[in-house]
């Protein structure tokens, strides 16, 4: 599908979440690309309305994150976080150009709209409001990239928070909750295994060891872990499903049926409540692989056997349902509830560096990724004044 930038580098003097949410999905920020084009307009629109800020670009130089203070120019307050890139359109059926906001039945359509530009939109559309009042404690506005990868953009601006001393007291972050608190998430590590073997033909299999084979034995001791993990637990009630997941979601080896595959690679993935370690999940898997899988084919050629390489991963988030942060979002949104949610988001590296950390945004999380990816114009009426709200209890 043709990619495209905004048409209009320049932001005007103000705008409604829907005008700024339009400019922000015609950058095509799938993560595979550059957001320098889209910050840029951001940056611009900053310094209309006289918001200093902190531009950290990652060590290829195509990519950067935007740490916006309003208010006192100061450590403390409150930040509003959220990332700016986007998963792949493509395998995908639009309706209509993914890159361009198209509204219809009280809906604004766009890759992005609900994850998570629309509470990026609404954050940037405050900014007038915001600077306007006499703010006592900052606001923070965090923008980042790849959350939708490895997170790297939010590592890099944690990095950035400790040598600039600009750290908030507490982060929101947006990701899509229908403007519900969120406390917790679990945690997420992506594991690549890779099962090396040697070929030979396919009548002869005892000299040749089988990379397939022996990936498939790695899996299936992780079906059984997953099992296991459903019936004896640790468990969490606050989450569904109330345990660690493993899951295995890619797998390719071999070339021809009658050759021995000499490799055989598949990721997979642990989801961890609170309480849970993935990397002993990790240690566990390759302690199992190295007695009970690798000794027959180490016997047949001893360059035989596995590496274990950690792709990405994602602490959790539990901040404790006293916490003032908790009772702030809950009166601030009217909500007398609180939940938990499994999918993951930058919120567990704040709360690792010391910020507590709650989820809440305009957005259903279930419109996430799909075609034809849409936010309802009532959640973003919402999130416009719950930001306004917030900012009145930092006033004075």
């Amino acid at each position: 599908m043709a990619r495209k930038n905004a048409p209009q580098a320049t932001p005007d003097e103000t705008m409604t979440t829907a005008a700024m949410l339009a400019r922000l999905v015609a950058f095509d920020t799938t993560s595979c690309n550059s957001n320098l084009a889209l910050v840029d307009f951001v940056r611009a629109w900053l310094d209309r309305h006289g918001v200093p800020y902190r531009i950290c670009t990652n060590a290829a130089g195509d990519k950067a994150n935007i740490h916006a203070i309003i208010g006192p120019n100061s450590a403390g307050g409150i930040a509003l976080s959220g990332h700016v890139d986007t998963v792949p359109v493509e395998g995908q059926t639009w309706s209509a150009d993914p890159f361009t906001l198209r509204a219809a039945g009280g809906k604004l359509y766009a890759r992005g709209a609900a994850d998570m530009k629309g509470f990026v939109a609404a954050c940037l559309a405050a900014v007038p409001d915001l600077t306007a009042r006499k703010l006592a404690r900052p606001i923070h506005l965090f923008i980042t990239h790849d959350e939708e990868t490895d997170m790297a953009g939010a590592r890099e601006l944690v990095e950035d928070l400790a040598a600039s001393g600009l750290s908030p007291a507490m982060c929101i972050v947006g990701e899509p909750s229908l403007m519900q608190p969120i406390l917790g998430h679990k945690g997420r590590l992506a594991l690549r295994v890779i099962a090396r073997g040697k070929p030979g033909h396919s009548s002869e299999p005892a000299k040749g060891v089988n990379a397939i084979a022996a990936a498939a034995e790695a899996i299936a001791y992780l079906s059984a872990e997953a099992r296991r993990f459903a019936a004896e637990g640790p468990f969490d009630a606050s989450f569904d499903p109330p345990h660690t997941t493993a899951h295995v979601g890619t797998i390719e080896g071999g070339a021809i049926l009658n050759i021995i595959p000499e490799r055989c690679e598949f990721t997979m993935e642990w989801r961890t409540i609170p309480s849970d370690d993935f990397f002993a999940q990790v240690e566990r898997l390759r302690a199992h692989v190295t007695a009970a899988i690798e000794p027959a084919m180490k016997a047949v050629d001893g360059n035989c056997g596995f590496t274990l390489e950690v792709m990405n991963w994602i602490p959790g988030l539990r901040l404790p349902s006293e916490h003032a942060l908790a009772d702030l979002v809950k009166q601030v949104t009217g909500a007398n509830a609180t939940g938990y949610v499994s999918y993951g988001t930058e919120g567990g590296l704040y709360e690792q560096a010391g910020i507590p950390t709650i989820v809440c945004g305009p957005g259903a999380i279930a419109q996430a990724h799909q075609p034809d990816e849409w936010i309802a114009q009532s959640q973003l009426d919402a999130c416009d004044a719950f930001i306004r709200r917030l900012a009145d209890r930092l006033v004075g």
